[in-house]
Formats: C-alpha cells, sequence, structure tokens
C-alpha cells in the first residue's frame, strides 16, 4: 500500500505502548516517530495486544485502519495463524495498524462485533466496521485482503 498522505495532513495515532493519541504529519509515518508521550515507535511492525481500554482507542481515535484478528488461546487455526498475522504487521504497518484481541478476555467487545467464529478479522476505520473475513490465512493472504478493503487516502 502507498502512503498518498500530502504532507500537509496530520494523522491521529494511538501509541501501541501506552495509547496516548499523537499527532503525526502524514509524510512522517515512514521516519519512525515516537510517542510524545513515553517514547516508544508509533510502529514496531507487529500486532498490538487490544485489551478493553486500547481497543476504542485504537478502533475509534486513530486515523488508521485497524486490522483486528480475534482469537482465543484454545483456538488451532488462531495459534495456525498467529505468525502470518504477526508477518503481515511488519509489512501493513505505518498504513494499517494490526492488533489482535482475545475474545476469551474481552467477551464484551465480541459480543459488541458478533464474533461467532474464530478467527475473525475486521477492517475498522474510525469505529466503523469496513470488512470483515473468517478462517485463517496466510501472511501474504492477508496483506492482499487488508490492502483491497482498506480506504483511500
Amino acid at each position: 500500500m502507498t502512503d498518498t498522505t500530502a504532507a500537509t495532513d496530520t494523522l491521529v495515532i494511538a501509541c501501541p505502548t501506552d495509547g496516548a493519541l499523537n499527532r503525526v504529519p502524514g509524510a512522517r509515518l515512514s521516519a519512525a516517530p515516537k510517542c510524545g508521550v513515553c517514547k516508544s515507535p508509533l510502529f514496531a511492525g507487529k500486532p498490538v495486544e487490544l485489551t478493553a481500554v486500547s481497543f476504542d482507542r485504537h478502533a475509534r481515535s486513530s486515523d488508521l485502519p485497524l486490522l483486528v484478528d480475534f482469537w482465543a488461546a484454545w483456538c488451532g487455526p488462531c495459534q495456525a495463524m498467529a505468525p502470518a498475522f504477526a508477518r503481515a504487521a511488519a509489512q501493513l504497518e505505518p498504513t494499517i495498524r494490526l492488533g489482535k484481541l482475545d475474545t476469551e478476555a474481552h467477551q464484551a467487545i465480541a459480543a459488541r462485533y458478533n464474533i461467532r467464529s474464530i478467527p475473525t478479522m475486521i477492517l475498522f476505520h474510525k469505529g466503523r466496521e469496513i470488512a470483515r473475513t473468517s478462517g485463517a490465512m496466510p501472511a501474504e493472504a492477508i496483506v492482499q485482503w487488508a490492502t483491497a478493503n482498506a480506504p483511500a487516502r
């Protein structure tokens, strides 16, 4: 996915470490920006472990599309897809944030999005569900699916 954000556009990016909201010029997304609060990198090339607190911050408050893997520890296909999802994160950042949500630990969020089978991936943008797919995928298919469904910038 190419970054076509104009140099004057500023995006709000949630920090994967502390959830702080950071304003980053679109032209600097690829320049390894750091959180203004905790100084951690805003992009680590790996999925963010989402919680009840951080889910809404990343899904609703951040300007980046968020691809969430709804999973559970007991799910064999979820475990099999985890390395592929991590590889996809390295390829999709900084244009799409990837996050993982444990459906056992955060049942209310899973219920809110009517998660009935896992793994299920949902692509969000500014709090809205854009696309959904279920079933394990290899990294290349995750990247292709996310890129095809992500909103244009």
